[in-house]
């Protein structure tokens, strides 16, 4: 079963479209260097700068490479000025109902 890395970000006021456009170019880096690699971003409805992104991996060992990654690691600086807190996540799929 795939293993999922979710992130939970909390945006500074009036940073969110900047924050959105940092986390996409930091996906389209990651989608470049991982062919395959896919990725969701969600915003909080009712906590505008709260953002959860998340997206599936092969293995820990293919988390583990793109962690250490450029494209993860540039991308996540880039990110950090806009954010007052991040919540990084290795979940494992249990079970998933189609």
């Amino acid at each position: 079963m795939a293993v999922y890395t979710l992130g939970v970000w909390t945006v500074k006021p009036g940073h969110e479209d900047e924050f959105v456009s940092a986390w996409t170019e930091m996906g389209n880096a990651t989608m470049q260097a991982f062919p395959g690699a896919t990725g969701t971003l969600l915003r909080d409805r009712d906590v505008p700068g709260r953002f959860i992104s998340f997206g599936p991996w092969e293995s820990m060992e293919q988390v583990e490479q793109w962690r250490g990654s450029p494209a993860f690691r540039d991308g996540v600086a880039r990110i950090r000025a806009t954010l007052d807190g991040f919540e990084p996540h290795t979940m494992d799929e249990v079970l998933t109902v189609r």
